[in-house]
């Protein structure tokens, strides 16, 4: 399979032309529309350096809020009332938080300066939802994602105390399943997300999952 080169044309190949990794394009820009087109057809940014890089893997890892798992330490923490929960009352804070996350095995951060301008208007406009834990007015730990139909497509998380994130990941996920959402796109294996609950489906499954739910 070829690796495609974009343009300045909003376009992406068919997903099923990925490279074995999951690696279907570099290049083009990170605008509105592009990404908004690249979550819509199963695709999502992910790069070390100056060039985007756009992957669809198969196969694709993610979370059936139903299929939650949470651990009776975590029940514990929650009962203690340790951290404070709420929703897109800091996204600024929590993506430019994920961006300077210190992360085993990575040298730097795929959130680029340009990836955060467009995250930022991405929330302005709805798209792009954030999920934050407290200790008193100090934000500690979160996460944020895409929420397009009945679909989450999670990008990355931050903590600053230990459990944070996952407080805050287990309450936004409880959340969504409120909101009746079918499905939270984890995108790659994590030994800390498959602990929650997260498991692998075909690519094929996801872009089903997909058209039916957006």
């Amino acid at each position: 399979m070829p690796l495609y080169a974009l343009d300045d044309q909003i376009w992406f190949p068919p997903v099923h032309e990925a490279l074995e990794d999951g690696l279907l394009a570099m290049g083009g820009d990170l605008g509105l529309e592009r990404l908004l087109l690249a979550y819509r057809c199963g695709i999502f940014p992910w790069f070390d350096g100056d060039i985007p890089l756009w992957w669809s893997p198969d196969p694709r890892f993610v979370l059936f809020p139903e299929e939650l798992k949470e651990s009776k330490s975590m029940k514990v923490l929650q009962r203690k009332n340790s951290f404070r929960f709420t929703t897109n009352t800091a996204f600024p804070d929590v993506i430019a938080a994920c961006k300077t996350q210190n992360r085993e095995g990575q040298d730097g951060t795929w959130i680029t300066d340009e990836l955060e301008t467009s995250f930022n208007e991405l929330h302005q406009l709805g798209y792009a939802h954030s999920a934050e834990a407290w200790q008193g007015d100090e934000l500690v730990g979160g996460l944020y994602g895409i929420r397009m139909g009945r679909l989450f497509f999670g990008e990355s998380m931050f903590s600053r105390k230990s459990n944070a994130s996952k407080f805050a990941f287990i309450q936004y996920v409880k959340q969504l399943q409120q909101e009746n959402v079918a499905l939270i796109d984890c995108q790659v294996y994590t030994a800390h997300l498959e602990s929650l609950g997260a498991r692998m489906i075909s690519r094929t499954e996801f872009i089903n999952m997909l058209e039916k739910n957006l």
